[in-house]
């Protein structure tokens, strides 16, 4: 039966928490660059991890194979890693060793490839094997290493990963396990609630299987009580965007709003001076009358 969705999930984000999170023992060791842009124009590696010390090996099973400049793709659940992709990011890294002021400033064997999917992708699979000779060993569970390059390529499978090894990057998905996993989640969670990498996985991985955490109702009640002053903040934003766009929808009934007054609108955070506007974009008979009114409470 097909999932009904009332929103768009931003994965994106929440993976490059994620990767964080996995490699948050050794994060002094790591730079992390979120969509790093590829020159002038729009091409943008998902995430780009940079190894402070090259000689200095990363422990974490994800990131053991990395060497100095690490190149991440990654592709949400309800996306596919299909052989164009792989093309496509073999060519970020081919130009992101060229883009640099000197020649050869950055070496083709300090760069590696890392293909982050929810499934297997077959297709890729096969091309790689059949089309460019390459041998695939799986070294542990949900990681595979792509080998007869002269980068070293590995694919990361999330549904496949270890619990005990990488719960948060094997979660970051619209369909967990079980009611084992929602406990894991939210004991962690908790362990890190203000941190706020944590915070924008956890926040993902709610909305994207609220079923499955509404299943386990203490389990749901105790994540509740975690996570409720970031509930409590966005109830509030969410308040105040709505008094905000109700003065906009007043006054836009008026006339056109300049953009200063717009900014200064949507600005505005006091919930009694936004209150008062309301009324005053109510009663007002023009544009200008109404920034004339607000003007005199300053």
């Amino acid at each position: 039966m097909e999932k009904r969705r009332t929103h768009v999930l931003q994965w994106h984000p929440a993976f490059y928490a994620d990767i964080q999170i996995e490699l948050e023992a050794e994060a002094d060791l790591l730079i992390f660059e979120n969509e790093h842009q590829l020159g002038t124009k729009p091409k943008e590696i998902d995430v780009l991890i940079v190894k402070k010390e090259q000689e200095v090996p990363v422990r974490k099973n994800i990131g053991r194979i990395f060497r100095k400049y690490n190149i991440v793709e990654y592709k949400s659940p309800t996306d596919y890693l299909s052989i164009d992709d792989f093309y496509k990011v073999y060519g970020y890294a081919c130009f992101y060793k060229a883009d640099t002021s000197r020649e050869d400033s950055i070496k083709i064997q300090d760069i590696t490839i890392t293909f982050v999917c929810h499934r297997y992708p077959r297709s890729l699979m096969r091309h790689l094997k059949e089309e460019r000779g390459y041998q695939i060993t799986g070294v542990e569970d949900g990681i595979y290493y792509i080998i007869g390059d002269k980068i070293p390529i590995q694919m990361i499978l999330t549904k496949e990963l270890s619990e005990k090894h990488n719960l948060w990057l094997k979660s970051l998905t619209d369909d967990l396990e079980g009611a084992d996993t929602v406990r894991r989640l939210i004991e962690q969670y908790g362990e890190h609630k203000e941190n706020k990498l944590y915070k924008s996985v956890m926040n993902l991985i709610v909305r994207a299987n609220q079923d499955k955490f509404k299943e386990v109702k203490t389990m749901c009640e105790a994540l509740e009580e975690l996570m409720k002053d970031e509930m409590d903040a966005k109830k509030a934003e969410g308040k105040m965007e709505g008094k905000t766009e109700s003065v906009l929808d007043l006054l836009l009934d008026l006339g056109e709003v300049p953009e200063k007054l717009q900014a200064e609108i949507m600005g505005q955070k006091n919930p009694e001076i936004l209150k008062q506007w309301i009324k005053y974009a109510a009663r007002a008979e023009t544009v200008e009358e109404f920034e004339q009114k607000i003007r005199k409470m300053e």
